[in-house]
């Protein structure tokens, strides 16, 4: 738990309130979700193994309950139901505290933090993606962090090409998700050794690779399989529109970045600060998670982690002082 007192709780507010005011330009409406709600909500937006994170408890009726370890799957299921009937798309912002335990790393040890975040429904295509992608930017820059962030980018249908490629069944392909996401690399060969497909093995290698439009060449060098294949496509058309606009400086390819959220089905999306021990905010296209409480529809958002980005701009404070 984190106490922030005097200067320090100034800079978190003054961090909130320029993101939120980047948003209202963009016109997202802000939402406020419930703290405590429905497991099930959680379990079915963030997956099984994310929701277990959180906090539970039952209420008087039996009923499990959580505290909020996740905006998304609240606003997913506002929209799916309560907004069901309203023109779309939708585009909501928030600043809200979220709650987990088992913190993934010595980097990662709060059990609560507030995650300034949007939501973008209702609209397919590279322009939403690339809309949330300057949202990020923006934040970042009036933050003075333009030369100390990065913004990597993937696409989990690249994975998940190689993994129906292979036939491999949902625990090996859990399994295989993990050992990318966390660059196990000695792990990771002995996982392929298994496989007499040339293409999964070779697409190891690629997930070694970070970088900018080369790191594209490399994997169409080694992956064939058309589900894979559009996926490529799709990122290096974004990648087109980041330079274009004189932004691919803060962005980078990153094709190990596997999220462990179930939920995510095209790009995605995390953030790098320097100074801070891990990403300081992390996103995607989510075009599924809707559908668990109504209408499919697609998706895209994002958010940042305000103690983490207060923690780095507070000793950039301290250093300069």
């Amino acid at each position: 738990m984190r106490y922030y007192i005097g200067a320090e709780a100034r800079l978190r507010r003054k961090i909130e309130d320029t993101a939120m005011a980047v948003f209202t330009e963009w016109s997202y409406e802000e939402v406020i979700t419930p703290s405590v709600d429905y497991y099930d909500l959680f379990e079915q937006g963030m997956g099984q193994a994310e929701a277990q994170r959180g906090f539970r408890f039952t209420d008087n009726d039996g009923r499990l309950l959580a505290l909020r370890p996740d905006v998304t799957s609240s606003v997913a299921r506002m929209a799916a139901t309560l907004l069901s009937e309203r023109a779309r798309p939708l585009r909501f912002c928030y600043a809200a505290p979220v709650f987990r335990q088992q913190p993934q790393s010595h980097a990662e040890w709060r059990r609560e933090n507030t995650q300034l975040g949007c939501e973008l429904i209702g609209t397919n295509g590279h322009a939403s993606d690339l809309e949330v992608l300057r949202l990020a930017a923006e934040i970042l820059s009036r933050l003075d962090l333009q030369a100390s962030y990065v913004i990597t980018i993937n696409n989990v249908e690249i994975f998940n090409g190689v993994a129906a490629q292979l036939d491999l069944a949902p625990a090996a392909r859990e399994q295989l998700r993990r050992l990318i996401d966390t660059r196990e690399s000695a792990e990771l060969q002995r996982f392929f050794n298994g496989f007499s497909n040339t293409e999964g093995r070779a697409f190891l290698q690629t997930t070694q690779l970070t970088g900018k439009c080369e790191v594209l060449r490399a994997a169409r060098d080694v992956i064939a399989n058309p589900r894979s294949v559009a996926a490529l496509d799709s990122l290096e058309e974004l990648w087109t529109d980041i330079e274009s606009l004189g932004l691919a400086d803060r962005f980078e390819i990153d094709l190990s970045d596997v999220s462990s959220l179930d939920y995510y089905t095209g790009l995605s999306l995390k953030v790098f600060v320097h100074g801070a021990g891990t990403s300081v905010g992390r996103g995607g296209r989510y075009d599924g998670l809707t559908g668990n409480f109504g209408r499919a529809e697609p998706a895209v958002g994002f958010v940042l982690n305000l103690d983490a980005l207060t923690e780095v701009l507070s000793r950039r404070l301290t250093n300069v002082t």
